[in-house]
């Protein structure tokens, strides 16, 4: 259990790190940011419990958001994504015993399930934070635009990024 852990505590200072070195910096045509920090959430155990699942949510956000100089804005998104999370997996993924205490990867679902289930986490986490940022729906096509152009960016690094973990392990 202590080698998980420790796998876990890299992976979320190596994902708070690239998202608040890298690519907060990177803005295509103004309107596509990846965010990859949410990998951290998506990859956690479906089995975890939903305590520790919120307290992890919130603190990689908060963390994101104190590094950012964003006020609260990835600690809320970030814990309504983890709020639906199971939801979203039991959307794609069958609810029996042996698919309960896996790890969401390309390699435990498959391609398609995978790529499935890691947009959709990736779109309801662009459209909840560029909503709060914007707190306001009279600018509706400009937090669409922003949300599928960041949605569409984010989900492609994603899927790389979780390629190259998996083919290192």
């Amino acid at each position: 259990m202590s080698k998980e852990v420790v796998k876990f505590a890299i992976l979320f200072l190596m994902m708070v790190l690239a998202q608040v070195l890298i690519c907060n910096h990177i803005a295509i045509f103004n309107v596509a940011i990846p965010i990859i920090f949410i990998y951290f959430i998506i990859r956690l155990p479906i089995s975890m419990g939903k305590g520790l699942l919120f307290t992890l949510a919130f603190i990689i956000g908060l963390a994101v958001d104190i590094l950012s100089d964003t006020p609260g804005v990835n600690a809320l998104a970030c814990t309504l994504l983890a709020a639906l999370k199971r939801p979203v997996y039991y959307a794609y993924v069958p609810r029996d015993d042996k698919t309960s205490y896996l790890t969401p990867s390309i390699s435990s679902l498959g391609v398609g399930v995978y790529c499935k289930f890691l947009v959709t986490m990736v779109g309801i986490y662009c459209l909840l934070a560029f909503s709060i940022e914007y707190f306001n729906f009279a600018d509706i096509k400009e937090i669409v635009i922003l949300s599928a152009s960041s949605c569409l960016l984010s989900f492609i690094t994603l899927l790389a990024i979780d390629c190259l973990i998996i083919s290192k392990s």
